[in-house]
């Protein structure tokens, strides 16, 4: 039988739109695609507080010349040759030379610049830029940074009860920040006539990467005539940077 092509475009037509339709109704129902979970981000490990102090300290230890500041925080601090201690700089160089210049207020006098300097066992201090350098003895220099390296490495080794108390930016370094107790009998190898019996809380900030002590803070009293709350900062400005120290010709004023 024939059918009339008129009918048979009909069914052509019927059957293409059916088909399209069927089409787009899968499409429509498609399932969404399941997304790639993000891998977690790796945890950043917690090292030992021990393990990051011994490294200070050999860091400390090797150094061949360093250059630093002090602050009284509170200036509460017990006073520095009959004056009121402001801050100083200072630069050594191993084994046994340093040198410093402390800003001090004295009475009649207002601010005044004192330089102390050692070589080996001779020490000279004078009291102002144009007064001549005098002899001091070494065991009266109230600071002694001769052999600070190695000084440094055994405070660290000492110190009690360390906790790594998180990670902070100093001076553009990312450093570990470390507190812990020590007395103050412990620093008489680095402040001469430190007196004994008085609890410190040391904090110190570790740089992440070299090791090296970027900042110590020493809270406490160092002397019996220390205000309870006194605190002092140093911060260390370089390691194993060129410094030049040299024994003045006594009484030369230079």
């Amino acid at each position: 039988m024939n059918l009339p092509i008129t009918l048979l475009r009909r069914w052509s037509i019927t059957a293409l739109v059916a088909a399209l339709l069927a089409l787009a109704a899968a499409c429509g129902t498609e399932a969404e695609p399941t997304p790639t979970p993000t891998p977690a981000a790796t945890p950043t490990p917690v090292p030992d507080v021990r393990d990051v102090l011994s490294r200070a300290g050999e860091k400390m230890a090797a150094m061949k010349s360093a250059k630093f500041g002090m602050i009284d925080e509170t200036e509460t601090g017990a006073k520095f040759f009959d004056t009121t201690f402001k801050s100083m700089e200072a630069e050594v160089e191993a084994p046994d030379s340093f040198r410093m210049l402390v800003d001090v207020v004295a009475p009649a006098f207002g601010f005044v610049e004192i330089e102390m300097l050692a070589v080996g066992d001779q020490a000279f201090m004078k009291f102002s830029e144009d007064a001549p350098w005098a002899p001091l003895p070494l065991d009266q220099v109230p600071f002694n940074f001769g052999g600070l390296g190695p000084t440094l490495r055994d405070v660290l080794a000492r110190l009690e009860d360390p906790t790594l108390e998180g990670r902070e930016a100093i001076g553009g370094a990312q450093t570990f920040h470390v507190e812990g107790s020590i007395t103050s009998d412990e620093l008489a190898d680095l402040i001469t006539d430190a007196d004994p019996g008085h609890d410190i809380t040391l904090t110190l900030w570790i740089d992440e990467a070299d090791y090296a002590l970027r900042q110590i803070r020493i809270a406490g009293q160092i002397y019996d005539d220390d205000g309870p709350g006194t605190t002092r900062l140093l911060n260390i400005e370089g390691i194993d940077i060129p410094v030049d120290i040299q024994l003045p010709e006594v009484g030369s004023g230079q």
